[in-house]
C-alpha cells in the first residue's frame, strides 16, 4: 500500500491524488491530507526543484573516459540493462520522505485494518469461498473474463461456385464476414467453471458452445456437461482464431459438417498416473444436426429412445516432451452412431493426429516450427452396401520471426467406395466418386497479440472437376478483451 500511495503522489496532481483517496476512504480524510501531503513533498518536490529548460552543465576542460559498463547478462531487457549503466547510477536520489508521513500512512493502515475487521463478520463467506477459489479464475469472482474476436476476408476464386463447406470458411468473391464471435467465461465456484463461445454472422446468432465445468473431483476426473465441440482429433475442437489458415480442412466439413462434431452432452475426462502425459476422454452427445452431425442422424429430427439413439465419441490423448526444444503430442479419437439410412444403421469415424514442436528455448528470437498431420477413416451402414472413404492432411508451419510465420498445408480425400473397393455414389457428397486434393500457403503478420493480417493461397483439385481452383485471399482478424492462452 505504501508503494501504491508513493507512486499515486508522484504522477497526480496533490489535490487530485487527495481527493481520489477520500472517495474510496472518506472516514479517514484527516489522515489521508496529511499523509498526501508528506507523500507529495517527498515525490514531487525533486521533480519541481529544477526547471525544464536548465542548461547542462559544460563539460570538464579535461574529461576523463568514463568506464565501459559491463555488458548485460543474457536475457536482461533493455530497461534493466539502462539501469546499470554509470548515468543511471549517478542519479541523485529522492529526498527521503518526512518522519511525519511514516506516522501518518501508520494511522491511516490502522484505520483502514479496524474498518475491514468491523465489516469482516458479513462478508465471512464470500472471504471463505474466495479464499478456496482456484487459481485458474482470473479477474473479479462476479465479472467473467469477455472477449470479442472478429474475422473478415476478400477472396477471389476461379470459379464462382467453389467447394469451401466450412460455417467459417470465405467462400464468396468479394468481401467476407466469417463470423463475429463473443466468448465469456469465468469460475462459478470452487467446485465449476463456465465457458461459452457465442457467434454472430449474417445469418443470425449461433450458440456454439455453452458448457459448465467440474474444477474439484477426485481421482484426477474432470467432467464437463452442456453445449460443446467434441474432443475428436485435434482441429476439431479449435476455434477459427486458432487455426492457422483461413479456412477449416476440408475432411472435417465432410465427415462431421461445416461447422464441426459438436453436440448437447456430457463428457468425463481422467488424467492417467503413467510417467508421460496420458489423457483418457469420453463423451456421450446428441447425433443430430446438418452441420455438425452430418454423418449421423444429420439434418433428419430424430428422437432419442434409447441409448442407441446418441453419438459416443473416445479419445486418448498423450504428450511426449522429447528434449528442451522438441515436444509431441499425439491422439486416437473414434465417434460412433446411428445415421438415418435404415433401421439399426450405424456410422464409425476412426482418427489419429500428430503434433511435433520445435521451439529452442535457449536460443535468441522466436522461432519456431510445427507439423501438424490428421487422418479420418470412415465407415457407414447403408440398406444396400457398406459405404467406406478416408482422407486427412498435413500442415507445416515455420514461424520465422516474432510477427511473421509462413505455413503450407496439404489435403486429401478419398472416393467413397464400398467394401470391395468399388466406386459408390455417396448420399451425402455425390459427386465424391473421384478423389480431391488441396494444396494451400499463406504468409501471416501479427501486429500484436491481438491482430493477426494473413495473405492465402490455395489450388483445389477435385478430380471429378475438369479445372482446378485457384484462390487467393486476405484476411484480417482483430480481437478486443480477455484473451486466454492457447493449449498446446
Amino acid at each position: 500500500m505504501s508503494m501504491a500511495l508513493h507512486g499515486l503522489a508522484a504522477a497526480c496532481h496533490r489535490a487530485d491524488c487527495e481527493n481520489a483517496l477520500a472517495m474510496h476512504f472518506p472516514r479517514h480524510r484527516r489522515h489521508l491530507r496529511a499523509l498526501v501531503v508528506g507523500l507529495w513533498t517527498a515525490c514531487a518536490s525533486p521533480v519541481l526543484a529544477e526547471p525544464a529548460n536548465t542548461p547542462a552543465p559544460a563539460p570538464s576542460a579535461s574529461p576523463t573516459p568514463a568506464a565501459e559498463p559491463a555488458p548485460a547478462p543474457a536475457g536482461t531487457t533493455s530497461e534493466a540493462a539502462a539501469a546499470t549503466t554509470p548515468e543511471a547510477t549517478a542519479a541523485p536520489a529522492a529526498a527521503p520522505p518526512p518522519a511525519s508521513t511514516d506516522a501518518d500512512l501508520a494511522a491511516f493502515q490502522s484505520a483502514v485494518a479496524t474498518d475491514a475487521a468491523e465489516s469482516a463478520g458479513s462478508k465471512s463467506d464470500v472471504a471463505a469461498s474466495a479464499a478456496s477459489a482456484p487459481a485458474a479464475a482470473s479477474g473479479s469472482v462476479l465479472n467473467p473474463d469477455i472477449s470479442v474476436i472478429a474475422d473478415f476476408a476478400l477472396a477471389g476464386y476461379s470459379r464462382k461456385h467453389t467447394l469451401q463447406a466450412g460455417a467459417h470458411d470465405p467462400a464468396l468473391n468479394g468481401f467476407n464476414f466469417q463470423a463475429l464471435e463473443l466468448t465469456l467465461g469465468a469460475a462459478v465456484d470452487p467446485y465449476f467453471r463456465f465457458d461459452s463461445n457465442i457467434v454472430f454472422d449474417l445469418g443470425g446468432v449461433d450458440v456454439e458452445q455453452a458448457y459448465a465445468t467440474t474444477l474439484d473431483l477426485p481421482a484426477q476426473l474432470q467432467m464437463r456437461t452442456g453445449l460443446f465441440l467434441t474432443r475428436f482429433g485435434r482441429a476439431n475442437p479449435t476455434h477459427p482464431h486458432a487455426w492457422d489458415y483461413a479456412d477449416q480442412p476440408f475432411m472435417l466439413s465432410r465427415v462431421f459438417g461445416g461447422e464441426g462434431n459438436r453436440g448437447v452432452g456430457a463428457e468425463l475426462s481422467w488424467l492417467s498416473p503413467l510417467p508421460w502425459y496420458v489423457e483418457l476422454v469420453s463423451s456421450v452427445t446428441t447425433a443430430t444436426g446438418a452441420n455438425t452431425s452430418r454423418s449421423f442422424y444429420g439434418a433428419t429430427d430424430h428422437t432419442v429412445d434409447g441409448l442407441a439413439d446418441l453419438l459416443y465419441v473416445t479419445a486418448i490423448k498423450q504428450f511426449f516432451p522429447l528434449s528442451d526444444d522438441w515436444s509431441l503430442a499425439w491422439g486416437l479419437s473414434g465417434a460412433f452412431g446411428p445415421n438415418d439410412r435404415g433401421r439399426d444403421t450405424r456410422t464409425e469415424i476412426y482418427g489419429t493426429d500428430l503434433y511435433l514442436k520445435w521451439r529452442p528455448l535457449h536460443a535468441s528470437g522466436s522461432q519456431m516450427v510445427t507439423l501438424h498431420a490428421e487422418a479420418i477413416y470412415r465407415r457407414r451402414d447403408v440398406s444396400y452396401t457398406t459405404l467406406q472413404d478416408a482422407g486427412g492432411f498435413a500442415s507445416l508451419l515455420w514461424r520465422f520471426a516474432q510477427r511473421w510465420a509462413v505455413a503450407s498445408r496439404y489435403e486429401l480425400g478419398t472416393a467413397t467406395v464400398d467394401e470391395d473397393f468399388h466406386a459408390r455414389l455417396d448420399y451425402l457428397d455425390p459427386q465424391a466418386t473421384r478423389s480431391r486434393q488441396r494444396v494451400t500457403a499463406n504468409l501471416t503478420h501479427y501486429p500484436t497479440e491481438f491482430s493477426r493480417l494473413r495473405l492465402q493461397g490455395s489450388v483445389d483439385m477435385p478430380n471429378y472437376l475438369a479445372q482446378p481452383i485457384w484462390g487467393v485471399l486476405l484476411s484480417l482478424e482483430v480481437a478486443v478483451g480477455a484473451h486466454g492462452a492457447h493449449a498446446f
